[in-house]
C-alpha cells in the first residue's frame, strides 16, 4: 500500500510542479513585458527612437492580462498538490527540543497523535472548500479581468486536497498501528528539525 500512496502523492508533486513553473514563467513574462512598456513609453525612446518605440508598442508588448488573477488560482492547487508528498514522508519543519528527550515509544504515541489531529484538519479543509466551491457556483461570481468562474480553481483545488486528505488518513492509520503495535511502518521521517 506504501507504494501505491507513494506514486500517488509524487504524481501530484509532479503535476504541483508543472503548474508552478507555468506560473513562474507566466509572472517572469508579465513583469518582462510590463517593464519594456514603460521604457518604450520613456522620454528617452519617444524622443530619440519614436517610430523604433512605436512599433515595438504596437505589437502589444505589456504585462499579460489577468496574470495575478491565474497565479491567485493557481496557488492553492500547488500547495494542496504538494501536501500528499510532504505528509506522506514526514517532511513537516518540527521543533524537537522536547521531543528529543522523550522515549521511542512516547514519540510514537505524540507522532500518532498529532498525525490523527492533521488528518482530522485535513478533512474539515477540504469539506469547507468543497462547500466553498458550491457556493461560488451557484453565485455565479467570475474573476474581475479574465472574467472565468471563480468556482473553478476551488474545484482545481479540490482534487488536490482530495489527494491530500486521502494521504493524510493513510498516514494517520499507519502512524496509529505503530503507536499500538511499536513497530515503524512508514519510513524514517524526513523533516526538517529547527
Amino acid at each position: 500500500m506504501y507504494g501505491f500512496m507513494d506514486r500517488f502523492a509524487r504524481f501530484f508533486a509532479v503535476l504541483g510542479g508543472i503548474v508552478l513553473s507555468v506560473l513562474i514563467v507566466q509572472t517572469c513574462l508579465s513583469i518582462a513585458g510590463r517593464s519594456i512598456n514603460t521604457i518604450l513609453h520613456s522620454e528617452f525612446m519617444e524622443t530619440t527612437m519614436p517610430g523604433l518605440a512605436s512599433a515595438l508598442l504596437s505589437t502589444g508588448v505589456g504585462s499579460i492580462n489577468g496574470s495575478f488573477e491565474m497565479v491567485e488560482a493557481g496557488m492553492a492547487f500547488v500547495i494542496f498538490a504538494f501536501l500528499p508528498l510532504c505528509q506522506l514522508n514526514g517532511a513537516h519543519a518540527s521543533v524537537d527540543i522536547f521531543t528529543s528527550r522523550l522515549p521511542r515509544r512516547a514519540n510514537l504515541v505524540l507522532r500518532g497523535v498529532i498525525e490523527i489531529f492533521f488528518a482530522i484538519a485535513i478533512l474539515i479543509i477540504t469539506w469547507e472548500l468543497y462547500q466553498g466551491m458550491l457556493s461560488k457556483a451557484r453565485s455565479g461570481q467570475t474573476t474581475l479581468i479574465l472574467q472565468f468562474p471563480v468556482w473553478w480553481p476551488y474545484a482545481v483545488s479540490l482534487v488536490a486536497a482530495v489527494a491530500s486528505a486521502i494521504v493524510a488518513v493513510y498516514v494517520a492509520a499507519m502512524r496509529t498501528l505503530e503507536m499500538t503495535t511499536g513497530h515503524r511502518i512508514l519510513p524514517e521521517d524526513m523533516e526538517a528539525d529547527h
